[in-house]
């Protein structure tokens, strides 16, 4: 592959990184982080009643963010193959498979919360704090999914790490702060299965390191690409 073509790879993959970024922003933050109250079924009812709009918004851009992950997974495995074809494939599938693949699928949760709340046969079957309760219910599992798919994305940034690391295109210290995301998926993953009270420090640990590598990678690719 030539300089141009190679150039050119590496801004697509920074400009469908950077819709990633705004996307997935934009759903967690201003969306599930505002409406869900954490043990308040009744409260994330009515929030997700009262901002339906919001709350799909928040489904759509997280799709979009996936079906822009899917792209971004094959451009960087074109762009680091040459380190090692192997590893860069294996980069790929893990990355395909933690948001394409299972954070897609999770969004059927996201889904689900605000079905159970509007739809005419639950009503008539479950009083409205049972309704309540799922709906919060599938927000809990949606956010257990979101955990799942980070463990793989997390293995994913270790490999990604390691292929920017040596690769000739890229700085080494963009490998070395994918390297620290990497640790931060994994630490909030595993973290929360055994101590979920410690939700808010994962997240923070995660939403650090995760920040500074992916939003510092995104902006290599857009503005330089690679780079020779």
């Amino acid at each position: 592959m030539d300089s141009v073509n190679t150039k050119k790879l590496a801004r697509i993959s920074g400009v469908l990184y950077l819709i990633i970024i705004v996307c997935a922003g934009f759903s967690q933050g201003a969306v599930r982080e505002v409406v869900i109250v954490s043990g308040d079924a009744a409260a994330t009812a009515r929030n997700i009643l009262e901002n339906t709009n919001l709350f799909n918004a928040g489904l759509m851009t997280d799709l979009i963010a996936f079906i822009c992950d899917a792209g971004v997974s094959v451009l960087l495995y074109l762009l680091l193959k040459p380190v090692g074809k192997g590893l860069a494939m294996t980069a790929a599938a893990f990355r395909l498979i933690a948001h394409p693949a299972i954070g897609s699928l999770n969004l059927l949760n996201h889904f689900a919360a605000l079905k159970v709340l509007e739809s005419d046969g639950f009503a008539a079957s479950f009083n409205p704090s049972q309704l309540q309760e799922f709906s919060l219910f599938f927000m809990e599992l949606h956010n257990m999914g979101y955990l799942i798919a980070g463990a793989f994305f997390g293995i994913h940034c270790l490999l990604l790490g390691y292929l920017l690391y040596q690769s000739d295109l890229f700085p080494k210290v963009l490998g070395i702060l994918l390297a620290a995301a990497a640790f931060g998926y994994l630490i909030e993953s595993f973290g929360f299965i055994f101590f979920p009270e410690m939700k808010s420090t994962l997240g923070l640990i995660v939403g650090l390191s995760a920040g500074i590598g992916e939003v510092t990678l995104m902006l290599w690719l857009v503005i330089k690409g690679v780079r020779h």
